[in-house]
């Protein structure tokens, strides 16, 4: 059964950094494009970034352009969400979401079939 968990949220000052993480099990991981999406309370969900099977693409919102960085290690099965200079509208849920062969050209949530319960990031002073 295909899985994803997300973790590494918490509470942080504007300005830090926090490093998000999202493991997979139960699939090819390298088959799937994976990216992470944010939602806000009383907003629509947002996508984040996007990062290709071979890691050799990635896309951002502009939103978090020069802030934020995707990676990934398909030996660890894994996807990482670097988060630097947050500020306070970076405050969401965040998800990570597996879409099988997605090329990352669209950051659209129906591209993406599999879905992890998301972790609470909040930037506060």
């Amino acid at each position: 059964q295909l899985q994803l968990v997300e973790s590494g949220g918490g509470l942080v000052r504007p300005g830090g950094s926090l490093s998000l993480s999202c493991a997979a099990s139960g699939f090819t991981f390298d088959n799937y494009g994976v990216a992470w999406f944010r939602q806000a309370p009383g907003k629509e969900r947002e996508g984040v970034s996007c990062i290709t099977r071979s890691g050799d693409n990635t896309n951002y919102a502009d939103s978090v352009k020069g802030r934020f960085t995707i990676s990934r290690d398909n030996g660890k099965n894994t996807v990482y969400l670097q988060l630097n200079s947050l500020k306070p509208e970076d405050t969401a849920v965040y998800y990570c979401a597996a879409g099988y062969r997605h090329t990352c050209y669209s950051l659209q949530s129906a591209y993406f079939g599999s879905w992890g319960q998301g972790t609470q990031v909040t930037v506060s002073s």
